[in-house]
């Protein structure tokens, strides 16, 4: 039985949650924005730049497979982040990672292309993209728990899925700063130099997203943990590996957790990044009409994730989730048919609904997956169960649909395979338990305490994330 909430887990005062909450979509919204900048760049512009030899479509397979190489650092940037946000806070590494993100994109953008130094471009792009996967691994779980450790427990999926809401507003200004760069430039100009602004605007971004991180207070969880360094280092010496302890006692809830992300994370690339390479590559619809259809449907998920947020509050994460796994495995069919007829309005809405049905997954995930595992291993655990499932699920995803468009010419494989994501994601939460109601203060099932016998280290666990 849970116990009352102690101190450090009381809701924060309404300000300071706001500045928390604030600062963790800031962030998470750069990182996202370099993040997706690679994706939408893969889709149109690298495989001309920097795979010049290959064919349109292999230069764009080719293309996105530097892209799907960032998705492997992720579970290692998951682990070490988590294990030194174990002992240095929270707040320090998300700085960190900010900084990694930024200056790896910067650099992008400075990069010389295929035709000035050849096979050493591709090279220098790909060790670039493993510097954002591993960066943003150890962002999300830090952004997520830093919101929840803060909030009020009864609308945690509400300020949780705040921090979520930065993949749709970093998409949208990734996606806008490439569809600014078509409206005002030629192609031609853009392979030749326009291509590397919106990467080096990362740098300006990182700037402001550094001052607004710097100013909010770390988790009271950890404060709590350094309060006691002394017990913490005597628990240390006994405690499990956070790896095998997960392994041992969450199996189950890191299976469930790979198997929820597989329809939301395979559907949101295939529905954001591949079908702007679809569109220009395949149905030969101008660039623009590509990008501003995702540039409007990113506008409106981005109020949509909280709106899914507060649902889950009220009715469960489960059955939100849910709808969101159902209708994404229905919809995926009238989606290409609508994209197929190259009207402006009717991809606009393909994607629109889509990222609808999406949301309904992504917005209660932060939540959801931050409850599913005991104080000790909840960062190790949420972690492993979000960023190993991404390296099969997103990772590639534009890979095999391109493949499959490659092979086919058309899109029901693609149908296919996101209908079978979603059915593996609708059975994984078939198996999941409700989680709404669960404190956050409990501690795993390998102690059996609740908050107030919690250890330093049991403190420290929980403060570092999901």
């Amino acid at each position: 039985m849970a116990s009352a909430p102690s101190a450090v887990n009381a809701p924060a005062r309404p300000g300071g949650l706001a500045r928390v909450v604030g600062a963790s979509l800031i962030g998470t919204t750069i990182e996202w924005y370099d993040y997706f900048l690679y994706g939408s760049a893969a889709a149109l512009v690298f495989g001309k730049l920097f795979f010049p030899h290959s064919d349109p479509l292999t230069g764009t397979l080719l293309s996105f497979l530097t892209y799907a190489i960032g998705f492997a650092a992720r579970p290692i940037g998951a682990l070490v982040f988590g294990h030194f946000g174990d002992r240095l806070g929270r707040k320090k590494l998300l700085v960190v990672s900010l900084l990694m993100m930024g200056i790896s994109t910067a650099l992008i953008g400075c990069l010389p292309t295929y035709g000035s130094i050849g096979i050493a471009a591709p090279i220098l792009l790909t060790a670039l993209r493993i510097v954002q996967g591993f960066a943003l691994g150890g962002e999300w779980g830090g952004a997520v728990l830093l919101v929840s450790e803060h909030g009020d427990p009864k609308r945690r999926g509400f300020w949780a899925s705040w921090p979520q809401g930065g993949a749709a507003l970093g998409n949208l200004l990734a996606v806008g700063a490439l569809t600014l760069l078509a409206n005002v430039q030629t192609d031609a100009t853009i392979l030749a130099w326009g291509w590397r602004i919106p990467f080096l605007l990362s740098a300006v971004l990182v700037g402001v997203g550094l001052w607004i991180r710097l100013s909010v207070e770390e988790s009271p969880l950890f404060r709590q943990a350094l309060a006691n360094s002394e017990t913490r280092k005597a628990e240390q010496a006994r405690e499990q590996a956070p790896l095998l302890a997960v392994l041992r006692h969450h199996w189950k809830d890191v299976l469930v957790a790979m198997g929820a992300r597989m329809a939301e994370n395979i559907s949101y690339y295939v529905i954001t990044t591949f079908i702007l390479a679809y569109c220009v590559g395949h149905l030969k619809v101008e660039k623009q009409t590509a990008l501003n259809a995702v540039l409007i449907a990113s506008a409106i998920q981005f109020f949509l994730i909280p709106m899914f947020g507060a649902l889950s509050d009220r009715i469960g994460r489960k059955p939100v989730y849910l709808a969101g796994a159902i209708g994404v495995g229905i919809w995926i069919w009238p989606f290409f048919a609508m994209v197929d007829t190259k009207s402006f309005g009717m991809i606009t809405l393909a994607v629109t609904v889509a990222l609808f049905f999406h949301s309904a997954m992504y917005a209660p995930q932060a939540a959801f997956f931050s409850e599913m595992f005991g104080t000790r291993m909840r960062y190790s655990g949420a972690s492993i169960g979000a960023q190993f499932a991404s390296v099969a699920a997103g990772a590639p995803a534009p890979l095999i649909a391109v493949a499959l468009l490659s092979s086919y010419g058309d899109s029901t494989p693609i149908s296919v395979y996101v209908g079978i994501a979603a059915v593996i994601t609708v059975v994984a939460m078939l198996f999941a338990k409700e989680t709404r109601d669960r404190d956050l203060a409990e501690v795993g099932p390998s102690s059996g305490t609740t908050a107030g016998a919690a250890t330093a280290q049991d403190l420290a666990a929980s403060g570092a994330g999901s």
